[in-house]
């Protein structure tokens, strides 16, 4: 913390976040994103090191691969970090074997229900089960499910997205979820939003696109400038032309990519329209577009034909900057928004009881 903030704002900031940072085992309550080809051992490891909790990004990845990634992240950082695992990924059962014999603490189970026995045979190794819950019914779920935590995401985010904001989400789903920490994430720029959803009753924040430009991330320069240059009105879900061919809603900085995903998606649909080709054929056609895209932005720095996903919260991020730096700044805004309301007999025991 800098001088600018006295002890009255980071005292109200640590107990209002206080029940996630015990379980991160950290010094805020801030996790990265798992940000596929972004989210790698630097940036998980400048994450925790910065007092964060970094979150890999498995993706794709193979056993053999997630466990070379996770030696070297454990090479770069002693503290505590994550493992973000696609529950449709077709090895999910031994992605979990490599965290269970890598002793990694928490595993986060992404892009959809786990199959049957997953939450368990993570928890049967003393690692801590972390899930996406994108409605309340489901949060509710996942907690009769036994998991250890869940995040809640709005569609402000970069990547895939759900239908609902944040803001409704949190509304919807911090009040009723009491029994687990709750961790708000979509389109958190700014440590005043922190504060604001830690006052809600979020245990903690998750942030993805804040941390793409940061001086330890390995994304190519292109684009990381392409995240500088972007405002918030540039990062929009992709958009599906037809329902018979449904397109999973992606956020992502408009390129001429996206433009020519438009155009191909309509000569598919003229061509399946004309008994050219038949459906299976027209989906996998619009399926594969985007194949490798991501990869060919982040790593190549092709930012005109690749994925660039990013969150509405991109126009927030102004320069490239070091993981401390940028956590100095979210701590001393956070900070700064309590101490201005919150008098100093309002901390002790109202904000106790709440954690």
């Amino acid at each position: 913390m800098t001088g600018s903030v006295t002890a009255r704002g980071r005292e109200v900031l640590d107990l209002l976040w206080q029940r996630g940072r015990d379980f991160l085992g950290t010094e805020t309550a801030i996790m990265g994103g798992a940000m596929s080809w972004v989210s790698e051992r630097h940036l998980v490891a400048a994450l925790s090191n910065a007092g964060g909790f970094g979150v890999l990004a498995c993706g794709a990845m193979t056993p053999a691969l997630l466990e070379a990634e996770i030696a070297g992240t454990q090479g770069l950082t002693a503290k505590p970090f994550g493992v973000n695992l696609i529950t449709m990924h077709p090895q999910l059962d031994e992605l979990i074997d490599v965290c269970i014999a890598a002793r990694v603490g928490h595993v986060v189970l992404a892009g959809g229900l786990p199959p049957k026995g997953a939450i368990d045979k993570v928890k049967a190794s003393g690692a801590k089960v972390v899930c996406f819950a994108p409605a309340l019914a489901l949060a509710k779920k996942f907690v009769r499910s036994g998991v250890d935590a869940l995040v809640i995401e709005g569609m402000e985010a970069g990547g895939h997205i759900g239908p609902v904001s944040t803001a409704v989400l949190a509304q919807e789903i911090l009040p009723v979820i009491r029994e687990v920490p709750v961790f708000v994430a979509g389109g958190i720029g700014r440590g005043e939003a922190i504060a604001m959803y830690l006052e809600l009753g979020a245990s903690g924040v998750q942030l993805g696109t804040r941390f793409v430009c940061a001086t330890e991330s390995i994304a190519h320069a292109n684009f990381k400038k392409a995240f500088i240059r972007g405002a918030a009105r540039d990062a929009i879900p992709s958009v599906q032309l037809d329902p018979r061919f449904p397109v999973i809603p992606v956020r992502a900085l408009q390129n001429q990519g996206t433009r020519r995903f438009m155009e191909t998606q309509a000569e598919v649909v003229a061509r399946f329209n004309a008994g050219e080709i038949d459906k299976d054929a027209a989906m996998l056609e619009i399926e594969h577009f985007w194949a490798g895209a991501l990869r060919r932005a982040v790593i190549d720095g092709d930012v005109e034909n690749g994925s660039l996903m990013a969150g509405q919260s991109v126009g927030m991020v102004t320069r490239e900057q070091p993981m401390a730096e940028i956590f100095a700044e979210l701590l001393d805004q956070a900070a700064a928004a309590l101490e201005h309301r919150y008098a100093p007999q309002a901390v002790a025991e109202p904000m106790v009881s709440r954690v």
